[in-house]
């Protein structure tokens, strides 16, 4: 029988395009980093400003919180079901994905799968 293509190669022409698939994957893991530690800052932003906005309202007086009011408890809700929820969820598949090519980095499997 013929011998099959992958061992007709030599070794040196398929290094090289696993340098490349290996320096196109730090480059992904590096820009998948940056997404995670982007989405855990805004998250952290929008949880101290509701902290001081809490405080505010605590520190007002009496006829101030009347006059101001209060977010009712279902806006609340959806605000932090759409600012910390959500993209807590969406940072915790990033890091998934960062797994999967590390696991692929150091497998040296192609991109394909």
């Amino acid at each position: 029988m013929t011998k099959p293509i992958e061992q007709a190669v030599p070794s040196t022409a398929v290094s090289a395009p696993q340098a490349e698939v290996h320096s196109l994957l730090d480059a992904l893991i590096a820009k998948r980093l940056e997404e995670v530690a982007e989405i855990e800052q805004m998250v952290q932003r929008y949880e101290r400003r509701i902290q001081k906005e809490e405080q505010a309202y605590r520190t007002m007086s009496t006829l101030r919180k009347l006059l101001n009011g209060k977010k009712p408890d279902h806006h609340a809700a959806v605000e932090y079901i759409h600012y910390v929820k959500k993209p807590l969820e969406k940072a915790r598949k990033l890091r998934e994905e960062i797994a999967r090519y590390e696991t692929m980095k150091q497998n040296g499997e192609d991109l394909t799968e």
